[in-house]
């Protein structure tokens, strides 16, 4: 069975950093895009940023300079350092990966609240 393992949420302080995991395991297929989504109370879940096989980087505006996004493919894992948050990166963050056989799978979500 194919599964996303996310870890790394919690409580933070405004300014302060976190670093988010997401570990894709159980397919036979290697994953080509990873990437981390969010949904923030009352909003729809947006893109944070999303990284190829290939290490081509997309990020939104919002967490440009902030975040980083970064992978090990031979672990199938993908990390999403995140500094100088803001209050307004509270949200549930979720972990996506597309297998090269175009199937696509969830985490199932890690809430990050960053307080005033």
């Amino acid at each position: 069975q194919v599964q996303l393992v996310e870890s790394g949420g919690g409580l933070v302080q405004a300014g302060g950093s976190l670093r988010l995991s997401c570990a894709a395991s159980g397919s036979i297929f290697r994953v080509n895009v990873m990437g981390w989504y969010r949904r923030a109370p009352g909003k729809q879940r947006e893109l944070v940023a999303d990284i190829t096989s290939g290490e081509r980087i997309n990020y939104a505006d919002s967490v440009k300079g902030r975040f980083i996004i970064s992978r090990d493919n031979a672990k199938n894992t993908v990390y999403l350092q995140m500094n100088s948050l803001k209050p307004e990166d509270t949200a549930v963050y979720y972990c996506k990966a597309v297998f090269t056989n175009w199937s696509t799978v969830w985490g199932q979500g890690t809430q990050v609240t960053v307080s005033s």
